[in-house]
């Protein structure tokens, strides 16, 4: 006899973590077994953050809510007051889905309200990607979904050691690897630069183009340090002026001090008009990994040069304290934010040979492994520490 399929919820609240999760989402709604229910909230929903919510829709995702709850600010109490919204709104959506099982996603500050809208209404929680190391906010956000989550499905065998450490049961830890990565090793067997990435996303700035040599620049505000974002953004903006290397530069997440960093590009901008700097909100995920897969260099600190840089072996130059301690393959450089530091480093990884792949967060079946594990593991939401 056929039983009926688990209601699997999973939240988007931003950009970044739709590619963190895309393939599993498809594996879930392919599943026999399981029926996905997809919530986007957050700044997936927001325009001036590259409107996400677009990219899941075209990509034939079904929206079951969308939860509109980022407040004004970019600083420390907008998402403090941001988070506390999502936990009234998402308590409401899963009292009217009623999941068997939530999916709440790695570390943005925003994801805490995920689990506790799921945890104190005793639906089961999963978290993707807990045990990692980072710093600033989303360290303590991470290890906090961590304690209220049931399951954890983390990238690689470090964080599985971590999270066990913190006496979660070791039978409910898995080794799923990341589910970006499975994008990425789809790139890799179709890695054609099939698009032009002014004439399909727009953007602002120079007429960029993804040939010859190129970088790629992701840097967001770094929350525990987000007085600094401006001045931090503009010794990058003036490295990558000065070299006068083609580049496509991708605005900020929403986080403390974000508008700083927003606000520091614009005024350069205003006041430089570079003609070798395109700017753009966001790309399909995809594209996004061909354009870093034929670029020269990832500038920046976002996680994307940790994970999906490592397995496509692209070379990156991370600036400052946000991916501290994060696990990483051979291709990245760390660099403090001083000028002449980031400079010599873009430089050096401009003659990296690329021989530097690595597998340290998966191989590229994260998503079915998460989709066969949600269909089969017994869902819990109750568990005491091991220790």
């Amino acid at each position: 006899m056929n039983k009926t399929p688990r209601k699997i919820c999973a939240v988007i609240t931003a950009r970044p973590s739709y590619s963190r999760v895309k393939t599993a989402l498809q594996a879930i709604k392919e599943h026999p077994q399981l029926e996905l229910q997809l919530v986007v909230a957050g700044s997936a929903l927001l325009d001036r953050y590259g409107t996400a919510v677009h990219f899941i829709e075209k990509d034939g995702f079904t929206i079951h809510e969308k939860v509109f709850m980022v407040l004004e600010g970019e600083n420390k109490t907008a998402m403090a007051k941001t988070t506390g919204l999502g936990v009234m709104e998402l308590a409401n959506v899963f009292y009217n889905l009623q999941p068997d099982a939530v999916i709440t996603i790695a570390d943005r500050f925003e994801t805490i309200a995920t689990s506790i809208a799921a945890a104190y209404q005793n639906i089961p929680l999963v978290h993707l990607q807990g045990g990692e190391v980072t710093g600033n906010i989303d360290e303590k956000v991470r290890h906090a979904n961590t304690k209220l989550a049931d399951i954890h499905f983390v990238t690689s065998q470090d964080a599985k050691a971590r999270v066990e450490k913190m006496g979660e049961d070791a039978d409910y830890v898995f080794n799923t690897g990341c589910p970006s990565i499975d994008i990425a090793a789809r790139v890799l067997q179709d890695p054609a630069m099939d698009f032009d990435p002014v004439t399909k996303y727009g953007g602002v700035g120079g007429p960029v183009k993804a040939t010859g040599d190129y970088l790629v620049v992701m840097q967001h505000p770094v929350t525990t340090e987000y007085h600094q974002s401006k001045e931090d953004v503009l010794k990058t903006l003036r490295v990558i002026h000065e070299l006068e290397i083609p580049t496509f530069w991708f605005w900020p997440n929403v986080d403390a001090g974000s508008d700083g960093t927003s606000n520091g590009i614009r005024s350069f901008r205003e006041k430089y008009n570079p003609q070798h700097i395109r700017f753009l909100k966001n790309m399909e995920p995809v594209d996004f990994l061909k354009l870093l897969l034929h670029s020269n260099v990832l500038v920046g600190n976002s996680s994307v040069g940790i994970r999906e840089c490592s397995f496509l072996g692209v070379p990156v130059v991370n600036i400052g304290t946000r991916q501290n301690r994060r696990l990483r393959g051979t291709n990245v450089i760390d660099v403090a934010y001083d000028e002449a530091s980031i400079k010599d480093a873009i430089r050096s990884q401009m003659k990296n040979p690329r021989n530097s792949r690595s597998a340290v967060y998966g191989n590229g079946n994260s998503g079915q492994k998460i989709a066969d594990l949600l269909a089969t593991i017994d869902l819990r939401f109750h568990k005491t520490i091991t220790y």
